[in-house]
C-alpha cells in the first residue's frame, strides 16, 4: 500500500501548496494595498489641483481690486511703498548663526556689569529717581543683532528671496 516515501511526499506537497497560497495571499494583500495608496495619491493631486485653481480665482487682481473698494472704509488700506521692501541679507541674523560670545570675556562682562548697574541703582534710588528698574533690565539684556546696511551701489530694481527657516 502506501509506502512511507509516499507518505513523505505527500506532506512535502501539502506543505508547497500551503506556502504557496500564502505566498499568493500576501501577494493579492500587497496589490490591493498598492491601489488604495495610489488612489489616494490621486486624491491628493486632484485636491492640490483644485486648491491651486481656487487660489487663482481667489487673487484674481479684478477681485482684489473690488474688494479693497469694498472694505476700504474699513481696513483703511494703502498701498506698499517700495522703501518698505526689504532684501533677505537685511534681515536679522537667525538664532543658529548668532556668534557664541567667548565663556570668559561674558564672565567678566556680565560681573562688571552687574557691578555697574548695581552701582547705578543703587544711586538712582538713593536720589529716588524712576526708572531703576529698566536699567537693570537693559544690564541683563542680550545685544540684538543688526540687519546689515543697505548699500548705495546696490541694484533697487532687483529683488532677492531666500529662505530664513532654521
Amino acid at each position: 500500500m502506501l509506502k512511507t516515501f509516499d507518505l513523505v511526499l505527500i506532506g512535502v506537497m501539502t506543505a508547497t501548496a500551503t506556502v504557496t497560497y500564502t505566498i499568493k495571499h500576501r501577494a493579492e494583500l500587497k496589490v490591493e494595498e498598492v491601489h488604495r495608496l495610489e488612489a489616494e495619491i490621486k486624491l491628493e493631486k486632484d485636491t492640490i489641483d483644485l486648491l491651486k485653481a481656487d487660489w487663482a480665482l481667489q487673487s484674481q487682481p479684478n477681485r482684489l481690486e473690488r474688494l479693497v473698494k469694498a472694505y476700504n472704509e474699513e481696513l483703511k488700506l494703502q498701498p506698499t511703498e517700495s522703501t518698505a521692501l526689504v532684501h533677505a541679507k537685511e534681515l536679522p541674523m537667525l538664532k543658529s548663526e548668532v556668534p557664541v560670545p567667548d565663556v570668559t570675556e561674558a564672565k567678566v562682562s556680565a560681573k562688571s556689569a552687574t557691578e555697574a548697574s548695581a552701582k547705578s541703582a543703587t544711586e538712582a534710588s538713593a536720589k529716588g529717581a524712576p526708572g531703576t528698574k529698566g536699567a537693570q533690565a537693559t544690564a541683563k539684556a542680550q545685544p540684538v543683532p543688526m540687519p546689515a546696511p543697505r548699500g548705495e551701489a546696490e541694484d533697487a530694481d532687483q529683488i532677492e528671496t531666500g529662505s530664513v527657516e532654521e
